[in-house]
């Protein structure tokens, strides 16, 4: 294997960035494709190609998300912070964004007003999944960086095994805010399955702070194996035409897509440590998209689904919509470069302005 680059990354983590990055460029296409395509276009393959990929990067999130909280928990272990230290942790981080997810709705609907529809303060997003499987999964801070390996994948595999059977639940009586946190529905992030995610992420996360930096690469190679695994495996039970659930919804809370996805994910990730450690140099813009990936959502969101360009929602033919989501995508680097650079930018600016006049006494 060929040695990797000095000057590709500022660490051997950046490649998680760039994984980051590249769902923020198929989150992208899918919501401008999903907002602007004509109606008539919707039963197009490169329509239904667009949301078909167009509906892998929450679960890629969540699984990065479960990786970055498996590092705050192995850092304050090493650090020596007692138990209930590392659990506070993790339940600050889960605090943080379960406010911003509530700033993030309450900023779409007062920018919506009077249009917008005070129910939609209650729809549980991707935010808010996050929020709270971190701070379900704050317990796993009391293990060992070792135990959360094993502990993580057999939680990840129990969330996913039991999410259709949450599904056939009454929840009739349920407010729907408190029922969308836990049911799977179409329009809302569920902790069944999504929050399996962030449990798989969380054992994958472990398993990368445990590993020598010169043995990732062979991490990496078996993680990729397992992805194409899970795929074939997941999809052939999938087929099969007997289930042990009286009743599950493939693309609603079935356990083989978590799996597919699972699968998908690994073989992203393997794919965006090869590519950042052995071929690509320098600054990338994949990279830089995913080291502002929740500015770029927040920001993007309110673009394509805002008024802001509503006199072309579900107007554009599909060549339009393919500029069109080169137009975000390009737009949303530059946010990312700016905000990432904002002191350079706001001395830039500050050189531009004129001299202060002088006071005449």
């Amino acid at each position: 294997m060929p040695e990797p680059n000095a000057s590709n990354a500022q660490s051997r983590l950046g490649f998680l960035d760039w994984a980051r990055g590249l769902a923020a460029i198929l989150m992208l296409q899918g919501h401008v494709f999903h907002s602007f395509t004509r109606t008539d276009l919707r039963q197009q393959d490169v329509f239904i190609l667009s949301q078909f990929v167009g509906g892998m990067p929450p679960a890629i999130f969540l699984f990065l998300t479960g990786i970055t909280l498996a590092f705050l928990m192995e850092s304050r272990e090493r650090q020596g912070v007692a138990t209930w230290g590392r659990v506070k942790a993790s339940l600050r981080r889960a605090f943080y964004l379960g406010t911003l997810a509530v700033l993030f709705r309450l900023q779409l609907w007062f920018f919506a007003y009077p249009q917008s529809d005070w129910n939609s303060m209650f729809r549980v997003d991707i935010l808010n999944c996050m929020g709270f499987g971190i701070a379900f999964l704050s317990v796993m801070a009391v293990f060992t960086t070792r135990e959360r390996v094993r502990l993580g994948a057999i939680l990840g595999m129990a969330i996913a095994g039991v999410s259709p059977l949450i599904s056939l639940l009454d929840t009739a009586s349920v407010h729907p805010f408190l029922r969308n946190y836990f049911v799977p529905g179409a329009e809302s992030f569920s902790f069944f399955p999504w929050g399996a995610f962030l449990a798989f992420g969380l054992s994958a996360g472990s398993i990368i702070r445990l590993v020598p930096a010169p043995d990732l690469h062979r991490v990496m190679q078996w993680g990729a194996w397992l992805g194409i695994t899970l795929i074939v495996s997941a999809q052939y039970f999938s087929y099969l035409p007997y289930s042990i659930y009286p009743k599950s919804e493939f693309w609603l809370n079935s356990p083989a897509l978590v799996l597919i996805k699972l699968g998908v994910i690994l073989l992203l990730v393997a794919f965006a440590y090869l590519w950042n450690t052995y071929v690509s140099g320098g600054w990338s813009w994949v990279r830089q998209l995913g080291s502002t990936s929740l500015l770029i959502y927040w920001v993007h969101t309110e673009l394509v689904y805002g008024r802001w360009l509503g006199q072309w929602k579900e107007t554009l033919s599909t060549p339009q919509t393919v500029a069109a989501s080169a137009a975000v995508i390009a737009l949303m680097l530059g946010v990312s470069v700016v905000q990432s650079r904002w002191s350079e930018v706001r001395e830039w600016f500050t050189k531009m302005l004129p001299p202060p006049v002088p006071e005449v006494e």
